[in-house]
C-alpha cells in the first residue's frame, strides 16, 4: 500500500491543483490586421476598438496613421518582440477560467492588440469593458528595447514594460471593469478597497504570478513595504488620510512613482494598493463573501471593521 501510494499520491495532486478547467481565449490582433493584412474586419467589432470602416473620415484617419513612418516603426519593434502571443493565450485562459469558476459573470474569451504609438501613454495600457480587453501591447516594448527607450519615458514606469506584466495587467483591467465604485468623490480608503479587491482578484486567478508583478512593486519596494507597514498606516491615521478626498494630498499615494515622497528614498509607491490588500484579504477571511459580493460592496469603512485589520 505504500509503494502504491508513492506512485498514486503526485498524480493526486496534479489532479487536484488541476481542478478548474482552461479554456482557450482568442487574442485578436488589431495591429496585424492594420499593418500585415492579417486577420477578418469581423473579428474587430469591439467599442474597446472602436473600428469603423464604414466610416470615410475615420477610415481616411486610419489610413493616415498606418501609413505614418515613425508608427510604422514602433510596430516593427513591436511585432519583433510579441508576433507570437499563443503563450499570453495559455496564461490568460488559464486564469479566465479560473475567474469563471470564481464568479460567472466575470467571463472574459476575447482579448485585443493594438499599438497606439503614444509610448508615453502607461496608464491607458490596457483597458476593458465587462466582456473585452484591448492591450496596448507597443507599451509593453519600453522594457526590452533600448532603442525604445529613448522616448523619455521615466525608469520607474519603463521597468514594468515587460512581457511578464501583460496577464496581471489584463486580468487586473478585466477586475476594475466589474468593481462597483462608492458614488461621489473617493477617499483614500475607497481607492484602497478597491485595489485591494484587485489584488485579492490577481491572488485566485494568477497563483503562480509574483506578488512584485501584481503589485507592480521591486523586490526591494516590497520589502520596504512589508518592514514599514506599521509606521505607514500611524502616518495614515495621524494625517487624516484614510477619509480624505483630498486629491492634491492623496494623490503621490495612489500614483506609480519611483517613492512615496512623504516616506522618503527607498519607500514603495501606491500605499493605497499594498494596504488595501491586506484589509481584503482579512475582510474575506472574516466574512466568506463570494468575489460577486465582494466586488458589489461599496462601503468601504465597512469592509475595513469588518476585517479588523491592523498592522
Amino acid at each position: 500500500m505504500r509503494r502504491l501510494l508513492t506512485y498514486l499520491l503526485p498524480a493526486m495532486l496534479a489532479f487536484a491543483a488541476c481542478g478548474h478547467k482552461a479554456e482557450p481565449v482568442t487574442i485578436h490582433r488589431f495591429e496585424q490586421f492594420l499593418f500585415a493584412n492579417q486577420g477578418n474586419a469581423a473579428d474587430f467589432q469591439t467599442p474597446l476598438l472602436n473600428y469603423h470602416p464604414e466610416n470615410p473620415e475615420f477610415m481616411a484617419a486610419l489610413n493616415g496613421f498606418v501609413n505614418d513612418p515613425f508608427v510604422h516603426h514602433v510596430y516593427a519593434v513591436t511585432d519583433s518582440l510579441y508576433h507570437d502571443l499563443s503563450w499570453l493565450e495559455q496564461e490568460l485562459g488559464d486564469a479566465t477560467a479560473r475567474a469563471r469558476e470564481l464568479c460567472p459573470e466575470i467571463d472574459y474569451r476575447n482579448f485585443y492588440t493594438l499599438i497606439t504609438a503614444d509610448i508615453g501613454n502607461y496608464p491607458n495600457r490596457v483597458f476593458s469593458n465587462l466582456t473585452d480587453v484591448a492591450i496596448s501591447i507597443d507599451c509593453y516594448t519600453l522594457g526590452h528595447s533600448e532603442e525604445m527607450q529613448q522616448f523619455g519615458v521615466p525608469t520607474y514606469i519603463t521597468r514594468l514594460c515587460r512581457r511578464e506584466y501583460i496577464a496581471s495587467d489584463a486580468m487586473s483591467a478585466a477586475a476594475r471593469a466589474h468593481i462597483v465604485l462608492p458614488e461621489g468623490d473617493l477617499t483614500f480608503l475607497d481607492y484602497a478597497i478597491a485595489e485591494g479587491k484587485t489584488l485579492y482578484f490577481l491572488d485566485q486567478v494568477l497563483p503562480a504570478t509574483p506578488d512584485t508583478v501584481k503589485l507592480r512593486y521591486s523586490r526591494e519596494q516590497l520589502d520596504w513595504m512589508e518592514e514599514n507597514l506599521e509606521n505607514v498606516w500611524g502616518w495614515l491615521i495621524q494625517n487624516d488620510v484614510l477619509f480624505s478626498t483630498d486629491m492634491a494630498k492623496l494623490r503621490n499615494l495612489l500614483d506609480d512613482a519611483p517613492k512615496t515622497n512623504a516616506f522618503g528614498d527607498g519607500s514603495a509607491p501606491r500605499t493605497n494598493a499594498y494596504i488595501g490588500w491586506q484589509i481584503v484579504k482579512q475582510y474575506m477571511k472574516k466574512s466568506g463573501a463570494s468575489l460577486g459580493k465582494l466586488f458589489a460592496e461599496t462601503d468601504s469603512r465597512k469592509i475595513l471593521e469588518t476585517s479588523g485589520w491592523r498592522p
